[in-house]
């Protein structure tokens, strides 16, 4: 079987999907790039000019201790999946990135997932409220769809990502920077779960053993946006992973789209920058849509705020409303604006809390849900 061969090759930590792709591209077979003897190595080198020696030397050096056979057994016996460059399922928007994966291991099933409707979302891992409720509220309008949401299960944006895919219905792809033995940040372990069993997919390219080390994570990233039609930026600073996602999605000459921030915030620095230089500006979900040339038949979103049911609310609730509509505000602020007394005003608030039109924020204020 051709793949214990592809797993035998990215089983070695010093190796990567380059050289084993050469290789394989060389020899037309990966069994035969596996065992080629060392004349035919060598031949192998001078055609590449040497530029694979180092990591040649490296298999070379593996291949003779290395139990092929078990380390094949080793990935089964965890119920990973195995989807290899030469496999006929292998994505086509992977495949034509300039240096895709050579093994994806996955649990989950991606091929539930429309693969000609991913979009790639990535953002600061310190994601701001602001950033979080615009991402939510652009989002809900894709609620219903077929959208696949592509992201690296990383903490702040990604997470952000999957949960609110997870929350409108869609389904789901987290690409993690680390074997699956090895899942990071643990925080995400439900998440995980939740993904793997119907809503998609979790996939790597690297063996379950290998852990999450920090020059992995910036290599996930070219999946992250090679896999997808599309990013959406939702913050990120001038020295970040999501600016290096944003850079290789025009690498690859897909769609790069970001939301907008508030210019006093640090993280959004990157994201003007994006936007000067002919980023497309996302503000609600169909200018993703009209980005990417997609027309889809959108069915009604779980919960859609405009048809929410407002019809029942007080007169002093909707002065609160609009008290917060733009911006969260202070108890005192709320008070100074709507002139309600103290007494009225704590009930109405903890009805609207419970009703979900307002929830309250850092520092005891209370601003409009995004829902």
């Amino acid at each position: 079987m051709n793949e214990k061969y592809w797993v035998g090759f990215s089983s070695i930590e010093e190796i990567d999907s380059s050289f084993i792709i050469a290789l394989f591209e060389y020899f037309g077979d990966i069994e035969r790039a596996y065992n080629a003897d060392m004349d035919e190595l060598i031949n192998f080198s001078a055609q590449s000019s040497g530029f694979y020696k180092k990591r040649l030397d490296k298999f070379l050096n593996h291949r003779k201790t290395l139990d092929l056979d078990k380390t094949y057994e080793e990935v089964l016996k965890r119920d990973i999946k195995i989807l290899t460059y030469e496999d006929k399922k292998y994505p086509y928007m992977l495949k034509n990135i300039s240096d895709p994966p050579a093994v994806l291991y996955y649990k989950g099933n991606p091929f539930d997932c429309n693969l000609d409707r991913t979009l790639a979302i990535v953002g600061s891992r310190r994601m701001s409220r602001n950033a979080q409720d615009s991402l939510k509220k652009v989002m809900s309008g894709l609620a219903g769809t077929d959208l696949c949401i592509v992201s690296g299960l990383a903490t702040g944006a990604d997470t952000a990502a999957h949960r609110f895919a997870l929350d409108n219905g869609l389904k789901t792809i987290g690409i993690i920077g680390g074997g699956l033995d090895n899942l990071y940040p643990t925080s995400n372990k439900t998440m995980f779960e939740e993904i793997i069993n119907g809503r998609g997919a979790v996939m790597t390219e690297y063996y379950h053993s290998f852990e999450p080390l920090p020059f992995r994570f910036p290599q996930r990233n070219r999946i992250v946006s090679g896999l997808s039609y599309g990013t959406l930026v939702v913050e990120a600073a001038l020295k970040s992973g999501a600016l290096i996602t944003a850079n290789l999605t025009l690498e690859q000459g897909r769609e790069l789209m970001c939301i907008p921030g508030l210019i006093t915030n640090p993280n959004t620095a990157g994201i003007y920058k994006l936007l000067k230089t002919g980023a497309h500006m996302v503000t609600d979900s169909d200018d993703i849509l009209d980005a990417l040339k997609w027309t889809i038949n959108k069915q009604m979103p779980l919960f859609d705020e405009n048809n929410s049911d407002k019809s029942n609310i007080s007169e002093d609730e909707a002065k609160i409303l609009s008290a917060v509509e733009i911006e969260p505000k202070s108890f005192d602020e709320i008070q100074k604006i709507t002139n309600i007394n103290i007494d009225n005003l704590l009930m109405n608030l903890t009805n609207l809390e419970l009703l979900g039109f307002v929830e309250q924020t850092a520092g005891d204020r209370y601003k409009k849900t995004t829902i």
